[in-house]
């Protein structure tokens, strides 16, 4: 099972600029968690900052009860040990052919022989759909092939933990398809912990377990996919529309005035650009066919109903319609659409109370300052963005 990655209060800045502050959340162990945001957010240097390549300001990052903020050079160096991660372009060495791209980490981090390396990277090869292109150069292959290269490359060691930047970068619609599918069966078969970071709208709605937001130096949100997906906040639903209005700008953000002038723009008949009103929870992802089961995506089932009525009423209901009725019997729980079954008692409220649990704001959503009213039957309600803060 892939490692738990506590983050607590982590804050990051070059001189006075502040890039972000204050972020907590946890990455669940196994399962697969996407990080959204505007271009220029820092989530690159989010990831950077959680493998050590840079050293956040304050706060903690905690794996396997080792702080990577504080801890020494030694214990840094076997810690990365735990991590793979995809880069943007890949990062392949130009003169190396993939083969010994791949067998680099290998060769570098381990004592294990040639023969042990070969069935290693053969074995990462065939797993990312690159079986016979072993001798080609990295400007031999196509964008699509170089990413994946750069995935087998990631896995070699076996990692706990897979960080991903940006995989669509460079990629068409489809092929980012294709290779989210690849993360979702790479995570069935290795039960490792992901985190990808991405504006590809298509990938969050549909590929992760939890789904996170930064803008304006905040972690916006952080939790069940469900939450964001149903969320009302200005800018979570501008970003998931690709719309021009709403506190997104140009420059990351508008000023009050920008945002009053297009709105009466828009309110003139001006188009707003966007896929018009992106809305509801689309089915995720699954596993191709013949891979294992999501060990990760079972155990975030049962996570989730522990939590279950602290969430925002949209986002239960739609957790509790992706169930199936197997499922349902088993949480005691069923749509507030349907009539509980014959001989089922009808419940007090959202969840039995065999299932009722807390929302840790470090688990599963934190919003700075803002909340939504937990009292049953309510609707989310969030402070619109102000300056400095969402």
């Amino acid at each position: 099972m892939g490692a738990e990655v506590v983050i607590e209060g982590l804050t990051k800045s070059f001189g006075r600029q502040t890039i972000w502050r204050d972020v907590t959340l946890t990455l669940p162990p196994g399962e697969v968690s996407v990080m959204l945001g505007p271009s220029g957010t820092g989530k690159s240097v989010f990831l950077k900052s959680m493998i050590g390549l840079l050293k956040p300001d304050r706060g903690k990052c905690m794996i396997n009860g080792v702080d990577i903020v504080r801890c020494s050079e030694h214990k840094l160096y076997e810690t990365r040990k735990l991590f793979g991660v995809l880069f943007q372009d890949g990062a392949l060495f130009g003169s190396m052919n993939l083969y010994d791209n791949v067998a680099f980490p290998l060769r570098e981090h381990t004592k294990k022989s040639e023969t042990e390396i070969r069935r290693i990277v053969f074995e990462k090869l065939e797993m990312t759909g690159l079986a016979g292109a072993e001798k080609k150069l990295p400007g031999e292959i196509s964008g699509g092939m170089r990413k994946r290269a750069g995935l087998a490359r990631a896995l070699v060691l076996d990692p706990e933990i897979i960080l991903v930047d940006e995989p669509d970068s460079g990629l068409d619609p489809v092929r980012t398809t294709y290779i989210s599918q690849l993360f979702l069966d790479v995570n069935a078969q290795s039960d490792a912990t992901f985190l990808i970071v991405t504006h590809n709208i298509n990938l969050a709605r549909t590929v992760p377990d939890n789904l996170g937001m930064l803008f304006r130096k905040e972690l916006v949100m952080f939790g069940p996919r469900e939450v964001l997906l149903t969320s009302e906040e200005p800018v979570v639903k501008q970003f998931l529309n690709g719309r021009m209005d709403g506190p997104i700008g140009m420059s990351e953000e508008k000023d009050s005035a920008t945002i009053a002038a297009e709105r009466a723009m828009f309110e003139a008949g001006h188009h707003a650009g966007g896929v018009e009103e992106v809305t509801g929870i689309p089915e995720q992802m699954q596993p191709a066919p013949g891979m294992p089961e999501r060990m990760g995506a079972r155990r975030r089932k049962d996570r989730v109903m522990k939590i279950l009525h602290n969430l925002p009423p949209e986002a239960q209901e739609g957790i509790i319609d992706s169930l199936t009725p197997e499922e349902q019997a088993h949480y005691g729980v069923h749509p507030r659409h349907a009539a509980p079954p014959r001989n089922q008692t009808v419940q007090t409220g959202p969840v039995a109370q065999r299932h009722r649990g807390q929302l840790p704001s470090d688990q599963v959503a934190q919003i700075p300052d803002g909340s939504w009213p937990r009292t049953e039957g309510s609707t989310e309600r969030l402070r619109n963005p102000g300056p400095g803060g969402a």
